[in-house]
């Protein structure tokens, strides 16, 4: 009996896509850890290091859109066979850096790689799976991204400890050994047939221009300022830089983001709600790292393995929203983990620097809950309000929204702390309780954007689902497809 099928080969798929998926998002937390053996072994700046995470994130969230727009022209497959390959060579040159500035560049090559790997994921699997699928497949999907976050500061922790830093990129090359092959094996071809096959270069470099300013100014404004010339003159060329991409795309024939997308209310609000979610919980795993390690006293490897219940509700969550969203919709799913977000953060602001990991255990265990029937309905919720073959450009939105919204949260949540800080430094208070004191008041406001997201996701997200859709497009599969669903 053969081992591919006709039959498993949607689930092959979703293997390979959940393997090169878990190399991404680990990326995005795995660093952390590791940061004080590497400013050890190369006498790095606190800069430098800084930019080691940065730069990651910089051409990570620059090129989301291009990529997915990419493997709508050319090929999903092809191109996220290019960024996975892509990103493994690059996490060997990372391994193999002799400085901090070698560390930055492969860093960068590192997000390049993704920002192709990431949306072709989403893309592949919306193509390969209908109906009452995919929600299940996205699930899955979303539970291994929340899982592989999760695991970020414990495997982290433990390659640090005991191999060396070098080994958090060199885990990935195994991981893409398997992937390759699977990929090459199992995962069809697809892309958009009404896309013509030429590069958009004028909205590539304005698309680029413009996000790459505005996230360079947003990581660095709490160190040059927010008012800062530099800081207001990135922001106003990337502004600048986007609304000339925005007027390319109405003015093309062939625009890389069809942004009459916007005009269903369930892409637009699904999209707000990414970009809120990864607003109010990215900053807050950046916080409460710290708290563990400053305040409670922990290693890198126990504050890792304290973050494991939230990983694991996550992981046996999603899957299940990702299946409860085909049949119910995806509205009420995402507004009542929206609203287990905001309570998970609210439980978390009650810390106090004697109060121990007792404290924080009841609010991991609702925001794994919350996070778990927030991601996978909402990425239903978005891919299902577009046109499959336009699912490339879909997925590079919405994986830059999320991005873009960790990286507003940790600038924004940073600047709150350093003001609370600094006033209650002001009036005498130890460090201890200045810590303890601005942390949760920053808690305190991610948990209100997260009742934003709620709210949102409750009057905007439509409550229909997609299955009709799909079975309908399955039966006559020349008939045009509606695209006002959820």
């Amino acid at each position: 009996m053969p081992i591919l099928t006709e039959a498993n080969r949607k689930w092959w798929t979703l293997g390979a896509m959940c393997f090169a998926l878990f190399m991404v998002m680990l990326d995005n937390t795995v660093v952390n850890i590791a940061l004080p053996a590497i400013k050890s072994d190369f006498g790095a700046s606190i800069s430098g290091l800084s930019w080691a995470v940065n730069a990651y994130t910089l051409s990570f969230a620059v090129l989301l859109v291009t990529g997915g727009r990419l493997g709508d022209v050319f090929g999903r497959k092809r191109m996220f066979l290019a960024g996975l390959i892509g990103f493994t060579l690059a996490s060997i040159g990372a391994g193999l850096s002799q400085s901090i500035g070698q560390l930055v560049f492969w860093r960068a090559a590192q997000g390049a790689g993704a920002a192709f790997l990431m949306p072709g994921s989403l893309s592949i699997l919306t193509d390969a799976f209908h109906g009452r699928e995919r929600g299940r497949a996205l699930g899955l999907w979303a539970g291994i991204s929340g899982m592989a976050l999760g695991m970020g500061p414990v495997l982290g922790g433990l390659l640090v400890e005991k191999a060396g830093w070098e080994w958090i990129f060199f885990l990935n090359v195994p991981v893409a050994v398997i992937a390759v092959p699977v990929t090459l094996y199992a995962v069809r071809e697809s892309r958009d047939p009404s896309a013509v096959r030429r590069i958009d270069w004028a909205g590539i470099g304005t698309l680029s221009l413009g996000m790459g300013l505005v996230v360079l100014a947003l990581v660095q404004a709490n160190d040059q300022g927010w008012t800062s010339s530099r800081t207001l003159l990135e922001l106003a060329v990337g502004a600048a830089g986007l609304l000339v991409f925005g007027w390319l795309q109405i003015a093309g024939d062939d625009p890389m983001v069809d942004l009459s997308f916007f005009k269903n209310r369930t892409f637009s609000s699904g999209n707000l709600v990414a970009f809120l979610v990864t607003y109010s919980m990215f900053a807050t795993f950046f916080f409460i790292t710290l708290y563990m390690q400053n305040i409670l006293r922990l290693s890198p490897l126990e504050t890792g393995v304290r973050f494991l219940p939230m990983t694991v509700l996550i992981i046996m969550t999603a899957p299940v929203a990702g299946r409860l969203s085909d049949r119910f919709g995806s509205r009420w799913l995402l507004a009542g983990g929206m609203a287990l977000v905001a309570l998970s953060l609210a439980l978390e602001s009650r810390i106090s620097d004697t109060s121990g990991y007792l404290t924080l255990l009841p609010a991991f265990l609702v925001g794994g809950v919350g996070m778990g029937m927030t991601m996978s309905p909402m990425t239903a919720a978005v891919m299902g309000s577009v046109e499959r073959t336009k699912a490339g450009a879909a997925s590079g939105v919405l994986s830059m929204m999320r991005m873009i919204g960790g990286v507003f949260g940790v600038a924004t949540l940073t600047a709150l702390f350093q003001h609370l800080a600094a006033g209650r430094a002001a009036g005498g208070h130890g460090p201890s309780d200045v810590f303890i004191y601005s942390l949760s008041h920053s808690l305190r406001f991610s948990a209100a954007i997260a009742i934003v997201g709620a709210v949102v996701a409750a009057i905007f997200i439509r409550s229909h689902h997609v299955e009709e859709q799909d079975e309908a497009e399955v039966a006559a599969p020349h008939a045009e497809p509606a695209l006002d669903v959820a």
